[in-house]
């Protein structure tokens, strides 16, 4: 069997609270340890997963690091039409705008971007953050851009879309952004929206520190936003500032999505892992 570790569990729902009974957590650490036991191989999405893996006494040499891949023939340049859904938001306008797209669940805390809108908004009306998805916390957020005025006015709220119009709206943005709530144990998770901003050539943002948050400053494919949203402000001020500077860290991240997370590469890095355990089990 190879057993891959798309988050750590249970240290996340633990964390968050989703499982508190005692007794769960013993026997879900049970059944953790049972499934690498009976691995030959365990893949970990990231680095802080692995390391994960290792400290439940998995041996290090039978763990490898494949990380979420980045669709480049989705995103391929080609393809590239940034008007397309802009004629379909005129409210929009041309200003640039950020874009997160995704689940609207607890623990992305999109709640995050509403506020960061409200703190921008009196320096740079004319820069638009918009959310494409759906979720538990939907609501919640909708209603938080009504109480502080930011509804349909420097903060947009759409439903899910096709993936077409997805890819149009990544081209289209300045700024994808990653969003989790403030917590320790998410510094090793593996977004996808991180590697699709990657692959679309747009600048990405996070809110979390952690391996990702490593790639984007070494390689300047982006900016890490502090935690709290009132401090972000001065950061997101600063990167549109200088449109020039953005596109340079755009191209950034297309280079770091094609020499480091092509999905031919990672497909082919699986394939090995997967002929090795057979070798080894036989």
């Amino acid at each position: 069997m190879v057993f891959e570790v798309r988050d750590l569990w249970p240290e996340l729902p633990i964390a968050i609270k989703a499982i508190r009974n005692p007794a769960a957590i013993f026997f879900a650490r049970k059944l953790e340890r049972f499934a690498y036991r009976n691995s030959t191989r365990v893949i970990a999405l990231s680095p802080g997963m692995a390391d994960g893996v290792i400290k439940t006494g998995f041996p290090r040499n039978r763990v490898v690091v494949i990380p979420n891949s980045c669709d480049l023939d989705m995103f391929r340049p080609g393809s590239k039409d940034a008007s397309s859904f802009l004629q379909q938001h005129p409210e929009l306008g041309n200003s640039p705008f950020i874009l997160y797209a995704g689940t609207l669940g607890k623990i992305n805390g999109v709640e995050y971007l509403v506020k960061l809108a409200a703190a921008v908004l009196p320096s740079r009306p004319d820069l638009k953050f918009v959310v494409i998805g759906d979720g538990m916390e939907r609501d919640l957020v909708e209603a938080t851009a009504r109480q502080l005025g930011v509804l349909d006015r420097n903060f947009f709220l759409y439903h899910p879309v096709a993936k077409r119009e997805i890819v149009d709206a990544f081209f289209a943005a300045s700024l994808i952004v990653s969003l989790f709530i403030d917590l320790p144990e998410m510094q090793a998770n593996s977004a996808n929206k991180f590697f699709d901003g990657l692959a679309s050539g747009t600048a990405v943002a996070i809110n979390y520190g952690g391996w990702q948050a490593d790639l984007l400053t070494s390689n300047c494919a982006g900016i890490v936003l502090p935690p709290n949203p009132e401090q972000a402000r001065s950061t997101v001020l600063d990167f549109f500032a200088d449109l020039k500077k953005a596109a340079e860290y755009g191209a950034n991240a297309l280079r770091l999505a094609e020499q480091h997370f092509s999905r031919d590469e990672l497909a082919q890095r699986l394939e090995a892992t997967l002929i090795e355990a057979r070798r080894d089990t036989y």
